[in-house]
């Protein structure tokens, strides 16, 4: 991501509009802008950002010639004037991610985008080296995807003292009308790396492991914190805003206050980002308007299909398991499970119209666990993710959707698009053979694909109606069957 202060800039690149203002009480001084194209117009908060900077940050999302005027509670930020004009998007960019097809993704310009998260919940609160060592992993990952919290965290494995907070003052002696503004530098640094890794931050904003009192603010500075944070982000393209991981934990917190924090986030992002909300055991409301896409912490991933009247037909939005449980071998089984565990369940989940999270808990003589710290991944799942986000982007544009095959279809989840593309997943069961039906008017190419081994084989010729499929008999065995009149992909060749 590019954050420039040029008067000429690309698509989707962020326009930082910087001015010098009273230093007193400068977190009371109001700033904004309004950003004008024809009949498009984008008002921006502005921010204060220490030593006498004010910065008002702008995400170009139309090309061609803009204007701005800003408005400020103080004369000397008040009424500046400017133009900017913006160009085509660098190869690569994309802008923000949206929801398509009601259940799925896609960048704002058409790309699709299938999420594949990871968590790394304080990743930003640790050592320079560990952080540069996070996104080295990430850049080797098949993650595009990252959970990640504002507020330093505490829990098991995590109580080493952050470097930065976001308040300034002693720890319990918080100032919590004055920022340090240098803590949301760095946030915001690491959030525009990810963005050049192609990755999307996920932005937890509040969270109920903390032994600082940021769980615990009161109404006001809640708000105050979330207007900040805000007028700060809205502008980088990667932001996701997660209002909270296992909200209902929170126990200072109701309902009233998340929906009045949806409010203020809706009122400060003009670009509309994502929006959800995570749970511990409860679901939230996710018919609101305000939440984008749903957010679940479910080890039970069958029931993101809609055979079973469940997740999907519920709330009518994409489902997003981001906590699935973990890989790893330490003492809670949330986060003992198996390589092949966090594999099979990516595998359910996308068959079934969804989209699954990972993470990875395997305990070390340094504490470095990557679902808290980050650092190095050493689990087996990432590789075979990284195999199934392969053969995700070889099949249907818009995404996989549950295929309904009628009886006898009981033990194998079917996802596509009817008619085109047919992918079988086995997951726990082991036969030896399969008979699997296929439109009897329309051939098609079939491979078995070992989602364990990562290997493609194609049988021979072409197929239709109901064909019998010879197996391994091993688990995580999966059947693809493609039109024979659309591309083969590549995966298929070897």
């Amino acid at each position: 991501m590019a954050i420039t202060t040029e008067t000429e800039i690309s698509l989707w690149d962020t326009f930082e509009l910087i001015l010098h203002g009273p230093s007193a009480h400068p977190f009371e001084v109001e700033l904004s802008a309004l950003f004008q194209k024809g009949g498009r117009q984008v008002p921006c908060r502005g921010f204060y950002d220490g030593d006498g900077v004010f910065k008002v940050r702008f995400l170009a999302d139309r090309e061609g010639s803009w204007s701005w005027r800003t408005r400020s509670s103080v004369s000397e930020l008040d009424g500046r004037e400017g133009e900017l004009t913006v160009g085509p998007a660098a190869p690569g960019r994309h802008g923000p991610v949206r929801v398509a097809r009601q259940f799925h993704f896609s960048y704002e310009d058409g790309t699709s985008y299938r999420p594949i998260g990871t968590t790394a919940y304080a990743w930003t609160h640790q050592s320079g080296a560990l952080e540069e060592a996070t996104l080295e992993t990430l850049k080797h990952s098949p993650f595009n995807k990252i959970r990640m919290c504002v507020f330093p965290k505490h829990y098991d494995y995590n109580t080493n003292e952050p470097l930065r907070y976001p308040f300034e003052g002693p720890p319990g002696g918080w100032n919590w009308r004055s920022f340090d503004t240098a803590f949301f530098r760095h946030l915001e640094k690491r959030i525009a790396e990810l963005d050049a890794l192609g990755v999307e931050a996920d932005l937890i904003l509040f969270h109920p492991y903390d032994r600082w009192g940021f769980s615990k603010m009161d109404a006001a500075t809640d708000d105050f914190y979330l207007s900040y944070l805000t007028a700060r982000l809205a502008a980088f393209p990667n932001v996701w805003w997660s209002l909270a991981n296992e909200y209902d934990l929170m126990t200072a917190k109701t309902t009233a206050d998340w929906e009045r924090f949806a409010k203020i986030i809706q009122e400060n992002d003009p670009w509309g980002h994502l929006r959800s909300i995570h749970n511990c055991i409860p679901f939230y409301d996710h018919t609101k308007s305000w939440v984008t896409h749903v957010s679940l912490q479910r080890v039970d991933v069958y029931k993101t299909s809609e055979a079973t009247a469940e997740w999907r037909e519920r709330w009518q939005k994409p489902v997003v398991i981001d906590e699935c449980a973990y890989e790893g071998d330490i003492n809670w089984g949330w986060g003992n499970i198996t390589g092949e565990e966090m594999t099979r369940r990516f595998w359910e989940g996308a068959v079934r119209g969804g989209y699954v999270g990972h993470g990875e808990t395997y305990l070390n003589n340094r504490e470095e666990l990557w679902w808290s710290k980050g650092g190095q991944l050493v689990g087996s799942s990432p590789e075979r993710i990284a195999f199934l986000r392969r053969v995700l982007e070889d099949g249907p544009e818009g995404g996989l959707d549950p295929i309904l095959m009628g009886r006898g279809y009981w033990d194998l989840p079917v996802g596509g698009v009817a008619g085109e593309y047919y992918l079988f997943y086995f997951g726990w069961f082991q036969p030896r053979f399969r008979e699997i039906d296929l439109p009897s008017d329309r051939e098609f190419r079939v491979d078995v694909i070992d989602t364990w081994n990562m290997t493609v084989t194609p049988l021979p010729g072409t197929v239709s109606g109901r064909v019998r499929v010879e197996l391994p008999a091993r688990q995580y065995m999966a059947i693809r069957a493609v039109a024979a009149s659309r591309q083969p992909p590549p995966t298929a060749k070897g």
